[in-house]
């Protein structure tokens, strides 16, 4: 039976206006400084087109990276919009707010492209997760529509180093999820060769034996051969539902980017490559024996006069306006993304209330969360719980103890000892309109997933809110008893300081469930950071207020009202603050800001306006930590109100110890705090 053949003509077609976009860039516009970005798709190009032929399923996921534009406009977008993108117009996918390569479109009826990132290998991860959602969404929410849709990730053979590949590739095959990796090989990532990135410069040959992955190769410029790899490639993934990694060999016709000379490679590699050049090949292919050469001009003529005129529509656009450049760092009422997490789908929530129902008993944080895991779980059939070690142990600090028993393993399930994949798989899932609860043990412990969690705080901005990603990533830290470099580090500044986060501190049991509820019903990523010292501290404990129960973010909580001095804490201080004011008997009034992202400015400003003084005691470093944030604040809007210096104490400039006598000296400790309220309301 002779196997079906592509639509050549359109082949022909869109190849054209490929090489049509990239030659007017690099030939015109980028030496008129037209754009300050070129990245050239020549010799990647028919192979992409190829392969977007065959990702004809709605619920198809294709994750994408810089040299991916033939694809783009195989899938549909128009080259006016890709025109745009370095020409940084509104009308790009990112309205000119990212580099013009950076690629994105809602599915629409169509495969979704995930928004790709600037990032090398960052791209596979988010792509492991849409693929374990096509499972999910397909076998437990029993969606029939994704019976057979697959999840494409795009890279170059240099981004096979990376972690975020060997990542993806290990949940992948471990998961057994419908996923192809598409690995166009054009032997340089940038000017270092196949050999240093790869030993003996072939990922396929070395993933020979990789269980549970089917491993395809061969020549990306012939035509036939890169046609008949790339439909079987597809069509195993549908029909398996599992791993295929399959390996194309192209030449890279261009340098790197627009200004790269390529003067690094031989001058026979380059006469080589020329040879090689898929347009050619294509051409001594399909004429005579496919289309007349009449046809192939005509098809070609059509192509450039169509770039052409985009190109100028693209010039004629209307550049970004200044005034919306802070626009969707966060949701905004009434114009929620276009895809991504529960809302664009239509998921709603029942009512809450930020007035609590206690129960008779006090429980512990640890319970808590435990609880407003369970009922949240219950309620929504699209939340999935995950991290290393949440399965039948039930979390290192036992906060999932019994839900993987009452939810089963597709919801409540423990991954593989991957940070960077925890993060990145949890964005593939939001993406596909899943919320996923993804857990780090440890707050250090999420050094390896800072690009996931960098580029997912930055998402709705960078595709002014095309899409979204409202994961929660539940995040223990700080001191329990002793501390050490490695489990007891806070350092939660730096997920305020990261654009899009939303960031909570609760410091007891109560504020707990209202926050992470708040959180799971939200629509913007959240960093939950759960206190150890406070997880089981008797302190903390307080009766569960109710499976409705919600505190908002950015309202801070007076522990104790007061009128002499303002104490701004968060955390495990706000214990120590309170023992400390009953001590000094100074009469201050202590705000626990509960969160950090957004922080109550306005609570702390009209407390520090009636009583004249503040200090602010927070656990992680001093030097740039968030009380720098507090005091510049209060510098500027309250210098006139204030008495006396604002006073800032704080862990000193060293990783937490592990002596207790060490740690006692570094932390604020009650002491410390009393002498310093008293001084400060002396003055």
């Amino acid at each position: 039976m002779t196997a079906p053949q592509p639509d050549w003509p359109r082949v022909v077609r869109l190849l054209h206006a490929s090489r049509a976009l990239d030659d007017i860039e690099q030939g015109r516009l980028l030496p008129e400084r037209k754009i300050a970005y070129q990245f050239c798709a020549r010799g990647h190009d028919m192979a992409q087109i190829l392969l977007g032929l065959n990702l004809t399923d709605a619920h198809d996921g294709v994750s994408v990276y810089y040299r991916s534009r033939p694809l783009m406009l195989t899938l549909g977008a128009t080259p006016e919009e890709l025109a745009a993108g370095p020409l940084t117009r509104v009308g790009s996918c990112t309205g000119g707010r990212d580099i013009g390569v950076v690629f994105n479109r809602p599915g629409r009826g169509g495969p979704s492209v995930l928004p790709a990132v600037g990032g090398v290998g960052a791209q596979y991860t988010p792509a492991a997760g849409w693929a374990q959602a096509i499972r999910y969404r397909h076998e437990v929410l029993a969606d029939a529509s994704y019976a057979s849709s697959i999840a494409v990730v795009l890279g170059g053979d240099a981004s096979t180093a990376t972690n975020g590949f060997w990542s993806a590739l290990n949940i992948a095959t471990t998961l057994k999820l419908p996923m192809l990796f598409y690995i166009e090989d054009n032997a340089y990532g940038i000017s270092v060769p196949a050999h240093l990135q790869t030993p003996g410069g072939n990922i396929a040959a070395n993933l020979a034996s990789f269980a549970g992955l089917t491993i395809l190769e061969g020549d990306g410029g012939d035509p036939s051969e890169a046609a008949r790899l790339t439909r079987s490639a597809v069509e195993r993934v549908r029909a398996e539902r599992a791993p295929v990694l399959l390996r194309l060999t192209v030449p890279r016709l261009s340098g790197h980017s627009g200004q790269d000379t390529q003067a690094y490679k031989p001058d026979q590699l380059l006469k080589d490559e020329l040879a090689r050049d898929p347009l050619g090949r294509l051409r001594g292919f399909l004429v005579p024996t496919h289309m007349t050469d009449p046809r192939w001009s005509e098809l070609a003529q059509e192509a450039r006069a169509e770039v052409e005129a985009a190109i100028e529509r693209a010039l004629a656009q209307d550049a970004p306006d200044p005034a919306e450049v802070t626009r969707f760092v966060f949701a905004e009422d009434g114009a929620p993304q276009e895809q991504g997490g529960l809302l664009p789908e239509g998921i709603r929530f029942p009512q809450v209330t930020g007035t609590p129902r206690p129960e008779p008993t006090r429980i512990n944080m640890l319970t808590a969360i435990r609880r407003t895991l369970d009922a949240e779980l219950a309620l929504n059939n699209r939340m999935l719980v995950f991290g290393e070690d949440v399965g039948p142990k039930g979390g290192v600090h036992g906060a999932t103890l019994g839900l993987q028993d009452k939810y089963g393993v597709e919801r409540v399930f423990d991954t593989s000892l991957s940070e960077e994949g925890i993060i990145g798989r949890a964005v593939g899932m939001s993406l596909a309109g899943l919320l996923p609860v993804a857990e780090i043990q440890f707050r250090k412990y999420a050094e390896p997933a800072a690009e996931q969690l960098n580029d997912c705080g930055t998402m709705r901005w960078r595709t002014r809110n095309r899409y979204a990603a409202p994961i929660i990533v539940r995040m223990p830290g700080g001191f329990f008893k002793v501390g050490d470099p490695w489990h007891s580090q806070t350092n939660e500044v730096i997920w305020v300081h990261g654009v899009g986060w939303r960031v909570a501190v609760p410091s007891n049991a109560e504020d707990a469930v209202g926050l992470l509820r708040s959180a799971l019903r939200g629509n913007d990523p959240v960093i939950f950071f759960e206190h150890r010292a406070m997880l089981d501290g008797a302190w903390a404990r307080r009766p569960y207020p109710g499976d409705d129960f919600v505190v908002p973010f950015g309202q801070a909580r007076i522990v104790r009202p007061g009128s002499e001095l303002t104490v701004v804490t968060w955390g495990a201080m706000v214990e120590r603050c309170e023992q400390a004011v009953a001590a000094s008997r100074v009469d201050a009034e202590i705000l626990d800001l509960r969160t950090l992202s957004p922080w109550d400015k306005a609570a702390v400003l009209a407390s520090v306006e009636k009583t004249r003084r503040c200090v602010i005691v927070h656990e992680d470093n001093l030097t740039a930590g968030f009380g720098a944030e507090i005091a510049a604040t209060l510098a500027q809007e309250s210098f006139f109100s204030l008495d006396a210096p604002v006073e800032r104490l704080a862990m000193a400039n060293i990783p937490s110890p592990h002596n207790t006598l060490l740690l006692d000296a570094a932390l604020p400790s009650v002491a410390r705090i009393t002498r310093t309220l008293q001084h400060t309301a002396s003055l």
